[in-house]
């Protein structure tokens, strides 16, 4: 793709496609406008197709009706396609850079459009912070990626876009459902999801929702183990309020493991060949890995008159983490032997969040507008604590020999004790005004924020830096449908995200990184719901990027990153049982401004330049099903530099099941599946940041589950 000069170019080239394509579709087949009234636009989707989200607008209303792309994975995809991660249940979605990691397991990282430490929200509110934290799929509805700049609706976020997680919530069904599964590195699990109303109070609805699971971790003598416990409880009096608490508890005592490799021995063989993905740097003696996640949430609806409804949605998270390893440091001469470094300590997050609006609606004239006015509050509390030892002894991953000491090698080399307190608020308001078949939308939104660092390891005792800033933020955007339902649309998005870098001395503060898009694109849904597909080509700029001036020895902000790109997505249900999710996503990412002039013109690390994928899972009368997809990644560059490439990939998926109530009516509810993932076993780099950067992609897996109804 060549890079386009200007914004107005880039939009006048997207309308002049896409108008001539839509006035074609018009003359060959004419739709009545869809009725989505039945989905809730945060609970469970039917099939593989959302028609809803609450994502792009915090109103909820249809896909098709969002001038930005937004991607919805359901719950139904996530089972039927094996995911136990959220990352891989993002897999088969355009844009989005998945399990770069590749068997660092232990955080859900990935990059939208070119831009990494994509922030996460669960059920609208701010979750964590970067990839910090993470919540086991079985736990959610649905996963949602909302692309580009979203700060006008939720503040602080990456101009890649965010990824919000959908939790079960009580629906006012009576089920109970089971399942038990086993796998590959000895996996093991039991989980539960059931859910019902009160016998003497049927306004009263509850679901519990749990999951216990172990498995050892793809390299040899690490373990992962999980317990998740989430309870909720629905008061709905009437149609015009209800009140939902939810309390989360998920205890990972063994977590996970996170490392890397470098080039030689991944990307490249060593004079014995690769090193094995089995191969584990660290060791079992030394390495802990332990993270607990407890959430308390308020959700409350209320109508006020007869046009107007006030929201309210409220969580405590309390995320602690202690974590001890043993890290790759270079291979020495003879290509056997590895250098290695001790670090760990704690990183413990405390986590308030809070989000009012009130959506009115009202008319002018031809206009209808939806209007939402909203107050955001979020504050971060994060103790952290860490340390190095950079004296113990090297490892030969031809012959390791482990039973290292903790105690022998204490980390007290280059400690950090810092705690920091974040804190954000924000006031927006939205227009969504709709005039027949043309939609325009407009929003704005003014945050100030401030964060506060106390460095408890000082030469004079604890120094405290404080940074403080404002940032405003908006939305523009217009829709038009078609009687054919095909709706092309444009829209300009801004977000900025704080620095709390701390300058060269003598210098003010860093003014926050920002970032700005505009998205041009086509979506259609099908008057019958079961074919959905849209398409969206767009340019970001972030600019304000820290770059590290290693002779001053400290940041400057002037980096810039530009990001360009097309993605599309196309999901049917077909009436004989198959259903098909294909994706495609072209990315053009290149440094445009940097200290490091060796950087300047090239493409950042780890992005794939192509990515495809395609998935077809038919179900036949017989109870049988087979489910097979195919997963492309490009080749994306090694370093800053781009000196080198880490090679395309294309991986295999299968998936085999039985539906014995297709047979046995008494069996209804009861389902076995196999899911093997990467079927042919392909060993390869996940990515590079640098040459001693490098992840090694995931083997073969194989899961069989049971569900069951009970």
């Amino acid at each position: 793709m060549t890079r386009l000069g200007s914004r107005a170019a880039f939009a006048a080239l997207m309308m002049t496609v896409a108008l001539p394509l839509t006035a074609y579709g018009q003359d060959v087949i004419e739709l009545q406008p869809i009725n989505v009234a039945g989905e809730d636009p945060e609970g469970p989707v039917e099939g593989i197709i959302a028609t809803t989200s609450t994502s792009g607008t915090k109103t909820g209303v249809p896909l098709t009706k969002i001038d930005q792309m937004v991607n919805v994975v359901p719950a139904d995809q996530i089972a039927a396609q094996g995911a136990e991660t959220v990352a891989e249940a993002l897999r088969f979605t355009p844009g989005v850079v998945t399990e770069y990691r590749g068997t660092s397991n232990l955080h859900d990282e990935m990059y939208v459009r070119g831009f990494g430490y994509v922030p996460r929200f669960v059920d609208g509110l701010a979750f964590g912070t970067n990839s910090f934290g993470q919540i086991d799929p079985w736990l959610l509805e649905r996963v949602e990626v909302l692309k580009g700049p979203a700060s006008v609706l939720y503040g602080q976020a990456n101009p890649g876009g965010i990824v919000n997680l959908a939790t079960k919530r009580p629906t006012g069904e009576s089920f109970r459902r089971g399942r038990v599964a086993v796998g590959s590195d000895a996996r093991a699990e039991m989980s539960f999801d059931m859910g019902g109303t009160f016998a003497d109070n049927d306004a009263l609805s509850w679901r519990i929702a749990g999951t216990a699971w172990q498995a050892d971790t793809p390299e040899d003598g690490l373990k992962q183990r999980r317990y998740a416990f989430m309870p909720s409880l629905t008061w709905a009096p009437d149609d015009s309020r209800s009140l939902t608490v939810s309390v989360l508890s998920q205890s990972d005592p063994d977590a996970g493991f996170r490392n890397f490799r470098e080039k030689l021995g991944t990307v490249d063989p060593t004079a014995f060949g690769y090193i094995p993905r089995d191969f584990l740097i660290s060791d079992p003696s030394f390495q802990k890995s332990e993270r607990y996640t407890n959430a308390l949430s308020v959700q409350y609806r209320q109508d006020i008159g007869a046009n107007s409804s006030l929201r309210a949605n409220f969580r405590a998270t309390d995320i602690t983490t202690d974590y001890r390893t043993l890290t790759w440091g270079s291979l020495a001469a003879d290509e056997e032997t590895i250098s290695r470094t001790a670090s760990g300590g704690t990183d413990d997050l405390f986590q308030l969040a809070l989000d009012v609006g009130v959506e009115t609606t009202f008319t002018t004239g031809a206009a209808d507008h939806t209007l939402l006015v909203g107050l955001d509050l979020q504050q971060h509390k994060r103790d952290y604590n860490w340390g190095f030892n950079f004296s113990v002894p090297s490892l030969n991953w031809r012959d390791p020999a482990y039973g290292l000491n903790p105690a022998d090698y204490p980390l007290s080399d280059r400690q950090s004790d810092t705690d920091t307190v974040a804190r954000q608020s924000g006031i927006y308001v939205s227009d969504r005004i709709e005039m027949g078949a043309l939609q325009l939308s407009a929003g704005l939104r003014l945050d100030k924020f401030d964060t506060e660092i106390t460095d408890n390891i000082g030469n004079i005792g604890n120094s405290v830096s404080s940074f403080d800033d404002t940032a405003l933020t908006g939305h523009i955007g217009a829709l038009y449908t078609f009687d054919n339902g095909v709706a092309p649309y444009i829209s300009y998005a801004t977000s900025f995200e704080p620095v709390t870098e701390s300058p060269l001395a003598g210098n003010p503060a860093f003014d926050p990184t920002e970032g700005e898009q505009i998205e041009a694109g086509v979506k259609w849904l099908s008057q019958d719901g079961r074919f959905f597909a849209q398409a969206a080509i767009f340019d970001i700029t972030q600019t304000g990027v820290l770059n590290y001036n290693s002779t001053l020895g400290g940041y400057e902000q002037t980096g810039q990153i530009d990001s360009q790109g097309f993605e599309f997505e196309g999901r049917m249900e077909l009436a004989q049982g198959l259903d098909v999710i294909a994706s495609y996503s072209y990315l053009d990412a290149t440094v445009a401004e940097s200290i490091r002039s060796d950087e300047v013109g090239k493409t950042p690390s780890r992005l794939p330049g192509h990515q495809a994928s395609i998935w077809a899972n038919y179900r036949m009368e017989n109870g049988i099903g087979l489910g097979a997809g195919l997963r492309y990644i490009g080749e994306s560059q090694g370093d800053g530099a781009n000196s080198f490439t880490v090679p395309d990939v294309t991986l295999f998926d299968l998936a085999l099941s039985y539906d014995f109530g297709a047979r046995n009516p008494s069996l209804e509810g009861m389902k076995a599946q196999v899911n093997i993932r990467n079927l042919t076993d392909e060993y390869y780099a996940a990515s590079c940041a640098s040459v001693y950067a490098c992840f090694v992609g995931t083997g073969r897996t194989v899961t069989a589950s049971l569900d069951f109804a009970f």
